[in-house]
């Protein structure tokens, strides 16, 4: 659907308002989607971030720093957010045997689990979105995406 059909206006668009306007109505048509997919297992997208951060680190721990560093939403309170998950079981966290002021955050079974769950679901939810576009489509909205941010 073009987005001026989304907007309901007549008035003619520059391609620099449309870029922008369409690339903030796909972040949150995608973002409602991926949130409800989310809400199903009590998971923020943030919180899914967190976790799949954590996972990647193969059970070695990392300080709340770090995980900020690696953050889609650098914006993000990682304090309130390991908070939330250590809540759930899907983390822990440990005083740093080196440094008694840096704090561990390691990921649980609990956390692993959940994230073994999401895969197929969220591997769905992926391949849906680019039914309609090619591998080359793919690689170039990619491109022109990093491109664009890079500005």
């Amino acid at each position: 659907m073009k987005i001026e059909n989304v907007i309901k206006t007549a008035t003619v668009l520059s391609l620099n308002k449309k870029a922008l306007l369409n690339i903030i109505y796909t972040h949150h048509l995608l973002t409602e989607n991926f949130n409800e997919i989310l809400k199903k297992y009590d998971l923020s997208p943030e919180q899914y971030n967190v976790l799949n951060i954590l996972r990647s680190k193969n059970g070695k721990p990392l300080n709340m720093f770090e995980i900020q560093e690696q953050m889609i939403s650098k914006a993000s309170n990682t304090t309130r957010l390991v908070d939330k998950l250590l809540l759930k079981g899907y983390i822990t966290r440990e005083v740093c045997s080196k440094n008694r002021r840096k704090i561990d955050v390691f990921i649980t079974k609990s956390g692993v689990e959940v994230l073994t769950d999401l895969k197929p679901v969220i591997h769905i939810y992926e391949q849906k979105l680019s039914q309609n576009l090619t591998f080359e489509e793919l690689e170039n909205l990619n491109f022109l995406l990093e491109k664009y941010r890079n500005t």
